[in-house]
């Protein structure tokens, strides 16, 4: 390998399926993203199922944040429209900073297999105590667009021009 040539850099993600039906045994959308994750040579640091109730959501959410060991927390669910989804709003009052691009694009992304749908979900994405927070709609579809066409090459520290992992040792300058 050249000197020039970057090393991949795996990273601990915790994958939180936000739920009110699904089990681990039926679970497509969290082991999606489980199988994409260890595909791509990360690890898989924990993975818990919570109600989509917003304190359940926030309780779980901001022991992993305060946890050094997490670098990437990607939730699945809760993202939509009705009173019981909630993600957003747990989530939020966390971030230290938002990255508004990653709802954009994602919701571009998704006009293509869903057309006028995409208006529904409420993807978000941030960052807070140098941990990455990705909040995805629940279906395994959604998990998959947003991992393949987003995620993954942001989690890859060879990804150029940049990516999130080269700005890791710099989150928490003041």
């Amino acid at each position: 390998m050249s000197q020039t040539e970057k090393q991949f850099i795996p990273l601990n993600i915790a994958i939180l399926v936000i739920s009110d039906t699904r089990t681990a045994k039926d679970d497509i959308s969290g082991n999606t993203l489980v199988e994409r994750l260890e595909k791509a040579g990360h690890t898989l640091l924990t993975k818990e199922i919570v109600a989509d109730d917003i304190y359940q959501i926030r309780a779980t959410v901001s022991h992993w944040i305060a946890d050094n060991d997490v670098n990437v927390i990607i939730s699945t669910g809760g993202t939509g429209v009705t009173g019981r989804d909630g993600t957003p709003e747990a989530i939020e009052p966390l971030l230290d900073k938002t990255l508004a691009g990653f709802g954009e694009v994602f919701r571009m992304l998704s006009y293509d297999a869903i057309k006028t749908s995409t208006i529904q979900s409420r993807a978000i994405a941030g960052v807070a105590n140098a941990t990455y927070i990705f909040c995805l709609p629940g279906s395994a579809s959604a998990c998959r667009t947003a991992w393949d066409d987003l995620i993954s090459a942001q989690l890859d520290f060879r990804t150029k021009p940049c990516n999130l992992v080269q700005l890791m040792p710099r989150l928490l300058e003041k």
